[in-house]
């Protein structure tokens, strides 16, 4: 697939509510990063008329902190919000400058696709995206509050958003659905040294005080405090890359989008990245800076898997730690320090980087920080990431606990669609954990809430043979499309590529070959002498040193018109008797997800089997299913079986009295 160039935002944008065509939108969603970006671009997808409001035009889709996308876990998201048409894998097709695959070692299942980004190409591209969605305007402005009302008598809930007010504008702006994906900026604070400023990026200024009192206050949400931190940008001239590990990208890039066969950024053109390691003098800055450091003080939880460099040494005395030096940009004279996110003041933070060799002369261009925000604890939220209290309020990204531009961008899509359903009066719908990892983000969310920022691993997921990133487009492309959020041209390309592999699968397992034939055609392959069954062609693909190519050069009559499709077969091969064994626990786990607990259950007065805990448990997150329910943290299996019983129980009284109904009809 060719990729489409950027285009500007510029006539797009109503930078004053003056501008504007309408004062009653669908859908209105608070915040520009990825996930009010991924959260807009869906909602218009689906057919709603969408506003997007930012307090800046020009920092719409701007990388915040590491200019990378994917990676272990995030890269299966990245793959994900593609198949459901999202923005940020064909944006990072276009910014990326260093592709690659991380944890190839291990099997495909856990491979983890990434690249290093240009933050301005980025940014370029996500403007230009958005400029070309139809049903979608963007506004310049700050969100100064939510407009709340009384509740429908339709639907749970104890409140009702009805859309916003903007600061120093008397007219407010109204809405069906409301998504705030405010980010770092919920009253936000940053951290240098003893210095504290409000704001949740440098240079920016801190969501308005009066809707983080709505949210508390009026709507009595539970709200916690998280910190996060970024490190400082060094100037590359200043770098001795010749006392540092030189690190190249793949040599063929391999694409996140499915659209896409190839990158932007040619093989020739991709820039490499640097490993070094701290030194003992890096821990003794840290230490002689402790009492200088206010944020590092604080008890506010930070990121576990991304660290300040201040959390590493006081966590793990005496280790070295490594610290990637990772390119900006193409033209960029500036280097991101991965690794070092720091806090303490200034002078101290250029102390500490020059006790690192390839960094003994560098030079800062500006100083890491550290943010703490406030975040809403997500068991508050449904599946759909709608607020259970409250009436069209929709929450994504690090108001949410997250931690990533991925984990954003995953919830931002998943509450637009849902938004856009609740506008256009259609159902809500929910994506199982069985079926991918943005279901297994929103599950742990929703179901366990967070305690720290959260962060996707592949080992968060039951299933993760079956939720590879290879399949992500036959896993969601189809139900996106049938939801609305997927256009036809991307649809129709997921159906050739299914009905192409499910060919070449049956061709392959037509393909039976017996042992000595297949020694004699495939030599290289070590197939046991004691091995007396005939072999199948998907069997063969199992053995680690014949690919999908070899075989086909063998038998090209058969296998040589599905080569495009070679390592999704080796692949599919590969994992089959996984997911063959799975394959009735998925079923299990999807009939306990289809198995609704009504949300105005009154748990204590329940005629079932629970120990008062229990029942604590239920009420405060009260899980809409049987599923959710499960995997509640104090949820012993005799309580489960105690609510299956009583869901049997109200389901079979349900149908009794509907029969009843019928016949006195």
């Amino acid at each position: 697939m060719k990729l489409q160039p950027v285009r500007t935002i510029h006539s797009l944008v109503s930078r004053c509510i003056s501008h504007l065509s309408r004062q009653c939108y669908d859908v209105i969603v608070v915040g520009g990063g990825h996930a009010g970006t991924e959260a807009a671009a869906a909602a218009a997808r689906m057919g709603a008329e969408t506003l997007l409001v930012t307090q800046k035009i020009h920092t719409i889709g701007a990388l915040s902190c590491n200019p990378s996308l994917g990676g272990v876990g995030k890269g299966h998201l990245v793959r994900e919000v593609d198949a459901l048409d999202g923005l940020c894998g064909r944006a990072g097709d276009w910014a990326g400058i260093n592709f690659s695959i991380l944890n190839r070692s291990k099997g495909p299942a856990v491979w983890g696709p990434r690249a290093q980004l240009d933050r301005q190409r980025y940014r370029e591209f996500i403007q230009g995206e958005l400029r070309s969605i139809s049903r979608l305007t963007v506004l310049e402005g700050s969100v100064e509050d939510l407009l709340v009302a009384e509740p429908s008598p339709d639907e749970p809930g104890s409140h009702r958003v009805t859309g916003i007010s903007l600061e120093n504008v008397l007219n407010p702006i109204t809405a069906s659905s409301v998504v705030l994906t405010t980010g770092t900026f919920l009253s936000g604070s940053i951290f240098v040294g003893q210095t504290t400023s409000p704001g949740g990026r440098i240079g920016d200024a801190p969501s308005s005080a009066g809707l983080s009192h709505t949210l508390k206050e009026r709507l009595g949400l539970r709200v916690g405090r998280l910190r996060t931190g970024t490190p400082p940008r060094i100037v590359k001239e200043s770098v001795d890359f010749a006392l540092a590990e030189l690190h190249p990208p793949d040599r063929r890039p391999t694409p996140f989008s499915f659209m896409n066969t190839h990158t932007r950024c040619k093989v020739e053109e991709q820039v490499p990245c640097y490993l070094t390691y701290t030194t003992p003098g890096v821990e003794r800055v840290v230490q002689e800076s402790l009492h200088l450091n206010c944020h590092i003080q604080q008890d506010t939880k930070g990121p576990r898997y991304c660290p300040s460099i201040e959390s590493r040494v006081l966590r793990f005395p005496g280790r070295s730690h490594q610290v990637w030096l990772e390119p900006e940009g193409v033209t960029s004279d500036l280097l991101y320090p991965q690794g070092l996110s720091m806090t303490m003041p200034p002078e101290m933070q250029l102390r500490l980087i020059r006790e690192i060799p390839a960094l003994h002369r560098a030079e800062i261009h500006s100083p890491g920080y550290g943010v703490q925000y406030d975040y809403v604890c997500p068991t508050q939220l449904s599946s759909a990431l709608q607020v259970k209290t409250t009436q069209g309020l929709f929450l994504a990204g690090q108001i949410n606990g997250t931690t990533g531009y991925e984990e954003a961008a995953a919830q931002g899509l998943w509450a637009g669609v849902n938004a856009a359903c609740r506008a256009l009066s259609t159902p809500p719908v929910s994506l199982s954990r069985t079926e991918s990892y943005i279901g297994v983000l929103i599950d742990d969310l929703v179901c366990r809430g967070v305690t720290e920022p959260y962060r996707m691993f592949t080992s968060r997921a039951e299933f993760r043979t079956a939720l590879r990133p290879d399949n992500a487009d036959l896993r969601l492309t189809p139900k996106g499309y049938e939801l609305g959020c997927v256009s036809p041209s991307r649809y129709q390309e997921a159906m050739r590529v299914q009905r192409s592999l499910q060919d070449a699968m049956a061709a392959l397992q037509a393909l039976t070959l017996s042992t000595a034939r297949c020694r004699e055609k495939l030599p290289d392959v070590r197939v046991s002498e004691s091995k007396n069954a005939a072999l199948t062609g998907m069997e063969l693909l199992q053995y680690k040193e014949l690919s999908f190519e070899t075989l086909a050069s063998v038998f090209p009559e058969r296998l040589s018109s599905y080569l495009e499709f070679s390592q999704r077969l080796k692949i599919e091969a590969v994992y089959k008797p996984h997911c063959d064994i799975n394959k009735k626990e998925i079923e299990r786990i999807q009939k306990e997800e289809n198995m609704f607990l009504p949300q105005d259950i009154d748990y204590f007065s329940l005629p079932a089997s629970l120990s008062q805990e229990a029942r604590e448990i239920l009420d405060r997150v009260r899980p809409t299913t049987l599923g959710a329910a499960t995997r509640l943290e104090g949820i012993t299996p005799a309580a489960v079986v105690s609510l299956y019983n009583y869901v049997q129980f109200a389901e079979k009284k349900g149908e009794n009295g509907q029969q009843k109904t019928t016949r006195s009809k």
